[in-house]
């Protein structure tokens, strides 16, 4: 399989996956309920297209036949009168008539047929409706029961995505709490071991050796500072006294 068939099959996979992730089935079935709705309409609008038409050309039929009626007449009578020509005139018209009626009889035939086409398969169109209005509503009732039941079952089982974060959460917490209760254990240890008096005690210790480092050396600067300044002044056994000291 050549890289762009496989891709091409990977997209329709996933187009496909989130088509039906998206898809709501009672949106899906009012939806075609409402297309059959819709054809039925434009079936109806039609058979009553059809009707005015088939009546428009049958209010045309009366004054046709009356006209043949009274052409045959002018021509029997222009006959009578000894005006063939009148008569020949009014049997030519007569004729007209007849082809006009007969063609508008083929017409009126042709529409109520469609008429009734037309009414018939309204009538098996309003039938498929009237079922498959039942269907919907007992499909989007068993849709509706299928999903509560799998929501109940999501929560006594735990599974599901809401569930499953708040096994994560519940993970996190329970981590955090040993890790808290080790740490608190680790201290009392060392507590009760006496490690951290030993580091309170060395610190202050410390503290205070450096602390006398500090006076030394600041008794060594001021013991400088005065012999210089008295070092011309100072009696030699004074010196000699400090120096055996």
């Amino acid at each position: 399989m050549s890289l762009f068939s496989r891709t091409s099959l990977i997209v329709k996979a996933k187009l496909s996956r989130l088509l039906d992730r998206a898809e709501n089935p009672d949106e899906t079935l009012d939806y075609s309920y409402e297309r059959q709705l819709q054809l039925l309409r434009n079936v109806k609008r039609g058979v009553a297209d059809v009707a005015t038409a088939q009546k428009r050309l049958e209010l045309q039929h009366a004054p046709l036949e009356q006209s043949i009626v009274r052409l045959d007449s002018q021509a029997r009578q222009a006959f009578t009168l000894g005006r063939e020509d009148l008569a020949r005139a009014a049997l030519e018209r007569k004729s007209a008539a007849q082809l006009q009626l007969s063609s508008l009889d083929e017409q009126i035939g042709q529409l109520e047929t469609q008429r009734d086409q037309l009414v018939e398969s309204q009538k098996n169109l309003q039938a498929r409706i009237d079922r498959f209005r039942s269907e919907k509503e007992v499909l989007k009732a068993q849709y509706s029961a299928a999903k509560a039941h799998v929501a109940i079952q999501e929560a006594a089982t735990g599974i599901g995505k809401e569930f499953g974060d708040v096994g994560l959460a519940i993970d996190r917490a329970r981590d955090k709490t040993l890790g808290m209760m080790a740490r608190a254990n680790a201290i009392e240890e060392l507590t009760a071991a006496g490690s951290i008096e030993d580091f309170a005690r060395q610190g202050d210790a410390l503290d205070d050796e450096l602390a006398q480092l500090a006076s030394a050396a600041e008794v060594d600067s001021e013991l400088a500072r005065l012999r210089q300044q008295l070092g011309g002044s100072v009696r030699p056994e004074l010196t000699a006294g400090a120096d055996g000291s």
